[in-house]
């Protein structure tokens, strides 16, 4: 496996590794021509620009000039750059660390990891850039709207054994949410159903067949139309616990995406989806110890008691 933080290859830069893209097996022409038509968000003057600065590198270290022809399966690294990136005015906590794990205390609006038009606004980019840990990679990851706890692991040689956590499901995780009440709906329960990606890529629906997805539901406290859940997710679908709630009635406070879509604006950060990744609690497998942590945030909601 290549080391994309070889410095030989190209070296963190403020918080951001570099990207890798294989050239095809078949094909003529440049290094040049092939990453302007593969990625044509950068334009051609842009990738020529990068190589002559060389900062477009093979595998093995050597500048990918712009002349350069290709070469099958040859590796490419180079660093992904954002123009006019919204700044995100939250900043996350870190409430662990170690030489193996980091747990951080992620604010509402904040991606885990660059996608989209987030780079520098990312959890992990900001905690590489403020730790100097070139290794560090996320072993679970929530919404960017979710706030709340992320564990990530901070060396590449430890880091199958926390994975290993989470496809075992050994590892107890809560959240906490604030959505409607309905007097007609019992709780505690246990919500089960099979959830599949819609129409939409980015959204997923409940369909009927053999339930892949379950999740624990009780209620905190209820204030009128309003209550505080907490959820306990024993699976782990993309945007499980959004799904299971609004399928029962009770889309969460600032949800845009279930039952309906309704994106806020770029920069609109007045409506925080009211979902906590409130607790992580597991065995370390490395050590046995028992670890638990706890998130310091609080849900705004309807007004429900803290």
């Amino acid at each position: 496996m290549h080391n994309p933080h070889d410095p030989k290859v190209l070296p963190l830069r403020n918080g951001v590794a570099p990207s890798c893209i294989v050239l095809p097996h078949q094909g003529e022409g440049s290094m040049l021509d092939f990453l302007a038509q593969r990625l044509p968000a950068v334009s051609r003057a842009a990738w020529q620009a990068r190589m002559l600065a060389r900062e477009v590198v093979d595998e093995h270290g050597q500048v990918a000039t712009p002349e350069r022809p290709l070469v099958p399966g040859l590796r490419l690294y180079y660093y992904r750059t954002l123009d006019n990136e919204t700044p995100i005015p939250f900043q996350a906590q870190v409430l662990f660390r170690d030489e193996h794990l980091l747990v951080a205390d992620k604010p509402h609006f904040l991606p885990v990891v660059p996608a989209g038009s987030y780079l520098q606004n990312s959890l992990l980019v900001r905690l590489k850039r403020e730790f100097d840990l070139p290794e560090l990679s996320p072993i679970h990851r929530i919404d960017r709207e979710t706030a709340g706890l992320v564990l990530f692991s901070v060396q590449r040689a430890t880091r199958g054994l926390y994975q290993g956590m989470f496809r075992d499901r050994v590892i107890t995780k809560t959240y906490e949410a604030v959505a409607p009440w309905n007097a007609s709906l019992e709780f505690p329960r246990e919500h089960a159903s099979r959830m599949e990606e819609s129409g939409h890529f980015f959204r997923m629906h409940e369909v009927a067949g053999e339930p892949n997805s379950f999740t624990r539901m009780e209620v905190l406290e209820r204030a009128g139309d309003w209550a505080r859940y907490r959820l306990s997710p024993v699976s782990g679908k993309r945007h499980q616990l959004r799904v299971h709630m609004a399928a029962l009635g009770l889309p969460l406070v600032g949800d845009t995406l279930y039952p309906e879509v309704n994106d806020a604006p770029e920069g609109d950060f007045s409506n925080p989806l009211q979902l906590l990744a409130r607790s992580l609690a597991f065995d370390d497998p490395r050590t046995g110890e028992r670890r638990t942590f706890e998130s310091r945030r609080r849900l705004i909601g309807p007004p429900l008691s803290r």
